[in-house]
């Protein structure tokens, strides 16, 4: 008798798991940010993007800065291209390495034909375990969203145009709230700016009619930053099968970039 393929029901758990670390949890960023929390909303599981992959290093790392939500940089180490094919089309991502803290963990971060319309439009990422092999069980379906994705609290890294991908990944995890999908990392920045600037201008005691444009007008004032921790996975998903390189659905500790600690309060955990 040959044993099932146990990957449909482990994927089914991760998600399950991560829903209820995301509505319970404290480092949720639900929770962490008083969020109310819904179920996370993903494309059908399909096997067709479960590729294989191999990453292809520069001889040197290099290093780079990919912009974030608050229009600022993150500093990560560029180690080389993810390679692999799709429907005998060759595509590749850069993959980055976060620093300090992460071990062998690398971070994907893509965008791709669905983003901004049935993804969240900044991008989606992935995570591997590095091997010595260079060789990986690249699985679309468990793509996630940043944290960003959920609340302005955490501050997160964008994919640098050559990860932008020419074709749909209908696989991972949707939108979360489909009517406030930015387009692009751009067009998320802007509208950050605009409802910041529309805040700074109601703390001076501007008239409501200067205070800006209508669609930033009806945005309601929000108070100061939180303490932020660093983006962490559920355990659970931490715990995740890696055999041969497997890419993961949660990102490891401090693979996204950190949160900064608002003025007055302690650094999180």
């Amino acid at each position: 008798m040959v044993d099932e393929d146990p990957w449909l029901p482990e994927l089914l758990e991760e998600r399950r798991q991560k829903d209820e670390f995301m509505a319970r949890h404290p480092e949720s960023p639900f929770v962490s940010a008083r969020v109310p929390f819904h179920d996370l909303r993903y494309f059908p599981p399909d096997p067709g993007f479960r590729l294989r992959g191999r990453i292809v290093r520069l001889v040197t790392p290099q290093e780079a800065y990919l912009r974030t939500n608050r229009d600022g940089s993150s500093v990560m180490r560029y180690i080389g291209d993810l390679v692999f094919q799709y429907k005998g089309r060759e595509l590749r991502l850069r993959v980055y390495h976060a620093g300090e803290g992460v071990g062998a963990h690398v971070f994907v971060p893509f965008r791709d034909g669905t983003s901004g319309k049935e993804s969240y439009g900044p991008g989606r990422y992935l995570t591997l375990e590095l091997n010595e092999k260079d060789a990986y069980d690249l699985d679309f379906n468990r793509a996630f969203n940043p944290y960003c994705a959920y609340t302005d609290d955490f501050e997160c890294g964008f994919p640098p145009a050559e990860n932008d991908l020419p074709i749909a990944i209908r696989a991972g995890e949707r939108v979360w709230a489909a009517d406030e999908n930015p387009a692009t990392p751009s067009s998320l920045v802007k509208d950050r700016t605009a409802k910041a600037l529309a805040r700074a201008a109601q703390r001076r005691g501007a008239p409501s009619r200067k205070a800006a444009p209508p669609a930033v007008a009806k945005t309601k004032s929000a108070g100061k930053s939180k303490t932020v921790a660093r983006s962490a996975p559920p355990a659970a998903a931490r715990k995740a099968p890696t055999r041969g390189g497997k890419a993961r659905g949660s990102p490891t500790p401090r693979t996204a970039p950190r949160r900064r600690p608002a003025k007055g309060r302690g650094r999180g955990s």
